[in-house]
């Protein structure tokens, strides 16, 4: 969107609801590939890539790896991969693999991220974490891209009535945290606290959705705990609007321990202080005790009596929420990020930016 709002034609081309032309983006519908229309999927995307044709071609999603290494190397196409998470450690915990084969998915992941950083034109990542594994690789430029909000989507703060106490957005599941979470808002619950928690977001597996709302069931939360599941974009501000304090309980495994969670800095752009476990990617943007409070992974004691301490003491919560929203508004908004990715873009393009796949 803001690479389109500076000039640049960009088509957005992935298995969305409908197409069209909304913030300045052409937006292209691909089928949902599945696993027996995956070669014809990827053929008429291949098409559609060509036709009008780009000057850059950025790919987000490593299953496209092989469409884009047949557009460098055989029509010698200009692209950037952008490897915004982790990809070789999510293979190797991914349960839709097999066990015995999640470490030659992730070490055949990796080697094919190596390959896309020796033929690409640019590499990009979400964090300085996983570009280490590509900053030495290759000819392709190099570019870290942090997810910082766009303020368009969190507008300045407005007052508004806060149905719960807690909020989490992001994946719903054991690394992520969702039962560390729970057990605090249990602790809280069985000293008498009762803790109102909105989930945002998404579950791993339908097994992993069954075995979280049955722990909800189990520890006697279900009155107390809404999970609403995805929503848009747009309507992510209002819905983390909602709630008092803002948490990242997630837990110390390999992805973790390199990407940085962007849930924090969308709570401090929506003025909430914010509880997370101490992980290194993190570390770097945050002061414990100036907008949020960090704790050890694990200890849900510990997350809980961090929890009842904001909800004790509101004004401190409050300066703690505000001081969020004045690094975003200054420093962790993408203002500066798309001035960066303009100029990669550029760069790679050689010739100017005309339009973006």
């Amino acid at each position: 969107m803001p690479l389109a709002a500076n000039g640049a034609g960009v088509r957005f081309l992935a298995p969305i609801d409908a197409g069209g032309h909304r913030h300045g983006v052409d937006l292209v519908r691909l089928p949902r590939p599945t696993l027996f229309r995956r070669l014809a999927t990827f053929a008429g995307l291949l098409a559609k890539l060509l036709r009008p044709g780009a000057a850059v071609y950025h790919f987000q999603d490593p299953q496209l790896l092989p469409v884009g290494l047949l557009l460098k190397l055989v029509l010698r196409k200009r692209v950037i991969y952008d490897a915004y998470e982790d990809f070789p450690s999510m293979a190797a915990q991914k349960r839709r693999i097999p066990r015995f084969l999640r470490p030659l998915a992730a070490r055949s992941m990796a080697a094919l991220e190596n390959l896309a950083a020796r033929r690409f034109d640019g590499i990009m990542t979400a964090d300085p974490f996983t570009l280490r594994r590509f900053a030495h690789t290759g000819p392709s430029r190099k570019l870290v891209f942090y997810n910082f909000p766009n303020l368009d989507f969190f507008p300045p703060l407005k007052p508004g009535t806060k149905r719960f106490d807690v909020v989490y957005r992001g994946g719903l599941s054991e690394r992520a945290g969702t039962p560390l979470l729970l057990s605090a808002i249990e602790m809280l619950a069985a000293s008498a606290r009762q803790v109102r928690v909105l989930l945002i977001g998404y579950f791993d597996s339908p097994a992993a959705e069954t075995a979280i709302r049955g722990r909800i069931r189990l520890l006697g939360l279900e009155p107390l705990v809404e999970i609403r599941g995805r929503i848009d974009h747009e309507d992510m501000a209002a819905a983390l609007s909602e709630s008092r304090i803002g948490v990242s309980p997630l837990l110390p495994v390999p992805k973790f321990l390199l990407n940085i969670p962007v849930k924090i800095f969308e709570y401090w752009a929506c003025g909430l202080p914010v509880v997370a476990t101490d992980l290194p990617p993190i570390r770097p943007f945050v002061r414990s005790g100036d907008a949020a409070f960090l704790v050890p992974p694990t200890n849900a004691a510990e997350l809980a009596q961090v929890i009842a301490w904001l909800l004790d003491h509101p004004q401190a919560a409050a300066r703690m929420g505000a001081k969020g929203r004045e690094l975003v508004e200054k420093r962790f908004n993408n203002s500066a990020e798309v001035r960066k990715l303009g100029r990669f873009v550029t760069l790679i393009a050689r010739d100017g930016v005309r339009t973006l796949c």
